[in-house]
């Protein structure tokens, strides 16, 4: 299998890559190895702050619509975060906007939603809440388990269902100017979210509950089909075992189902994120990079790698593969020349690039505009 470029990495720079590079008029493939951090997005792209424009064009041709307003958004544990740029259905408050009297809505039986917390959150912003359960007979037969009580299950309900929630949640409602909703809407069909907003005579807030993410998985799901509706090649549940170079080029992969047939391209996309899908692994020693053996940017003292306080930023989260300017790895301090590195792998090494979704979306463009113009 002979290509432009082969893109380790099926999550969000990685199909950012690849919808890029097909719409450059490049063959492109992506090897994906199942769940990655999509499946956990919060619906908010950290520091977006600058040029939006570009991202936001990608999805909205996916059918994703994003929206851009500076503010915070409302986290699971009941904490505002900084915002900007974020999927339609996740609210930002404006600065000084935030709730005042505010109606948290969960069902029964559901217990990745953390109610309480969120009142409790909000009360301490200076709201009043209240917090009331709903019984929507559609999912009753979820609860015969507590492994089908989880989101996505939940979502697969609430698409067709969703007008009985808007009519429980108005019998509920009485002077509150916020309604808080578990985020299980709009798995399948995107506009449901908007159509509670439409019906709900209040501002309506989705906040995230305990992974699987439904926006996240919703986002997945459409950037695939868009990449490959535009001639990308998406091996999902495959896995790369090993890469053969020459010099300071990667001249091939194979992986566990095509061991028998070398995967060989121009250029290559290295977007196996951080520890969570194994891009990065570590022992009480040292931290590394299992594919390639690349430089990784680490502490030397494992005491270092840590806060106590477990609220503070952990310094290990910011260890990432070491790259030249072009985003290029690094390999023994030297670069190899078509292999890049784009994602959460990159962890705080490229600060101008930025964090989290941020940094996904922003070096997954850049190293797709390098490659391009190759």
């Amino acid at each position: 299998m002979k290509l432009d470029t082969v893109i380790i990495g099926g999550g969000l720079a990685g199909l950012t890559a690849g919808i890029s590079l097909q719409k450059a008029g490049k063959k492109t493939a992506i090897i994906s190895a199942g769940q990655n951090a999509l499946h956990f997005f919060s619906g908010s792209f950290e520091s977006m702050q600058e040029a939006p424009e570009r991202a936001i064009d990608l999805f909205e041709e996916a059918g994703i619509r994003l929206h851009y307003r500076e503010g915070a958004r409302l986290m699971p544990m009941g904490t505002f975060r900084p915002a900007v740029l974020s999927l339609e259905d996740v609210s930002i408050f404006p600065e000084g906007q935030l709730p005042r009297r505010a109606l948290v809505i969960n069902f029964t039986g559901y217990h990745d939603f953390f109610s309480s917390f969120i009142a409790e959150g909000l009360e301490k912003a200076g709201a009043s809440c209240r917090i009331r359960f709903i019984r929507i007979d559609e999912m009753e037969h979820l609860r015969l388990s507590p492994s089908e009580m989880r989101s996505v299950h939940i979502a697969r309900v609430m698409d067709k269902v969703w007008e009985k929630v808007v009519q429980e949640v108005r019998i509920l409602l009485k002077d509150e100017d916020t309604v808080i909703l578990p985020q299980v809407f709009g798995l399948k069909d995107a506009s449901v979210p908007g159509k509670i907003r439409a019906n709900i005579p209040a501002k309506v807030v989705f906040v995230g509950t305990l992974p699987p993410s439904v926006p996240g998985v919703r986002t997945q799901q459409l950037l695939r089909r868009r990449y490959e509706l535009l001639g990308g090649t998406y091996l999902m549940g495959d896995e790369v075992l090993s890469a053969t170079l020459d010099g300071d080029r990667v001249t091939g992969l194979t992986t566990r189902n095509l061991q028998g047939h070398p995967i060989t391209a121009d250029h290559f996309i290295l977007a196996t994120g951080g520890y969570f899908s194994k891009g990065l692994e570590s022992n009480p020693e040292h931290v590394w990079e299992p594919l390639f053996g690349l430089d990784v940017e680490a502490l030397e003292d494992r005491n270092d790698w840590y806060e106590r306080d477990f609220a503070k930023d952990q310094p290990y989260l910011r260890f990432g593969v070491k790259t030249d300017p072009e985003l290029r790895a690094l390999k023994d301090g030297k670069p190899l020349r078509n292999l890049y590195v784009a994602g959460s792998i990159l962890g705080a090494t490229r600060e101008d690039m930025g964090i989290g979704g941020g940094l996904a979306l922003r070096s997954a463009l850049a190293v797709a505009e390098t490659i391009a113009k190759d």
